[in-house]
């Protein structure tokens, strides 16, 4: 029997329980992560990190035809399921302008990771083209490796190294360059200690050993900055500014929903025409990402038209 999962965007792929036989057929090393539950029913074993790198590979290869993918030991592996959300409600967003998707949008992704997983999913569901930023030579050679090893994805997805770890968009959007959107994954935690502290919470949570936990636990800059996640935003915030006639729409995850007021204010002070809140859900987890332009509706039209 499948069960839907409650709050996930109608068009993503996983909107029911995994079926394991399926992937398993598709990625044959999944087959020995499986487990029986309490319950008697066969399921991962999420505690095992190798084992969530399988599914996610599974994943991949199954729904979104990503036939070679890996990470390095030590970065984050990331959930397939949200990742996608992300894509298909941003999709929404920038179809409200025109009233359809667009087949040939631009999207820049603010530290694309060593999983390369926003580009992924956006290059197969909608056929977009990526650019992708990163300040971690390690995390660029590994989304290299992975566009590299999959057929078409060089001509869809290009990376680029952001060398002022400082900036964002600075030295990434380059002159003459327009994008129609941004999405980012913002690191959240505050400090070294806090992100410590958060991955010793899932640990015990997961009943994983500590070598476990730091095997896929995330990179400093995938987790903390100084002034954690509404720091990084502001500055988000206050760089796009700078090219805010050459990007139609900024987005953001925004982990917690007590972040969003000074992020609200923010995006006043720096003059934003439109500022809009997409609400996710995936089970239990609650998700959101903000969105803002500096362009009225005259000029998002325009924009779109002058672009294709």
């Amino acid at each position: 029997m499948s069960a839907q999962k409650p709050g996930l965007h109608p068009r993503n792929r996983h909107q029911h329980r995994y079926d394991l036989a399926a992937l398993c057929q598709t990625t044959p090393e999944l087959t020995s992560f499986l487990i029986r539950t309490p319950a008697g029913e066969q399921s991962v074993d999420f505690a095992n990190p190798q084992a969530v790198k399988a599914l996610n590979k599974a994943l991949l290869a199954h729904f979104y035809a990503v036939t070679h993918w890996d990470i390095p030991p030590g970065f984050l592996c990331p959930p397939v399921p949200g990742r996608a959300d992300y894509i298909h409600h941003l999709a929404d967003l920038l179809g409200e302008t025109t009233g359809s998707i667009p087949a040939q949008a631009t999207i820049l992704d603010v530290g694309v990771g060593a999983n390369c997983i926003y580009p992924l999913i956006g290059v197969h569901e909608y056929g977009w083209r990526f650019t992708g930023s990163e300040v971690s030579d390690a995390a660029m050679s590994s989304a290299q490796a992975i566009i590299q090893a999959n057929t078409g994805l060089s001509r869809a997805i290009r990376l680029r190294r952001q060398k002022d770890p400082a900036a964002i968009f600075t030295g990434i959007i380059h002159k003459n360059e327009f994008y129609d959107a941004t999405l980012c994954n913002p690191p959240f935690h505050d400090s070294a200690a806090a992100a410590r502290a958060g991955s010793e919470r899932k640990r015990r949570n997961l009943g994983q050993n500590k070598d476990d936990a730091l095997n896929f636990g995330g990179q400093q800059q995938e987790l903390w900055c100084e002034g954690g996640e509404v720091a990084f935003i502001k500055k988000m915030i206050a760089e796009s500014q700078s090219f805010r006639r050459q990007v139609l729409w900024f987005t953001t995850l925004v982990s917690r929903g007590e972040n969003l007021p000074p992020l609200y204010r923010a995006l006043t002070e720096a003059g934003a025409v439109k500022v809009v809140k997409k609400e996710m859900a995936q089970g239990q987890k609650q998700s959101r990402f903000i969105a803002w332009t500096f362009m009225d509706d005259d000029q998002r039209r325009r924009f779109i038209t002058r672009k294709r």
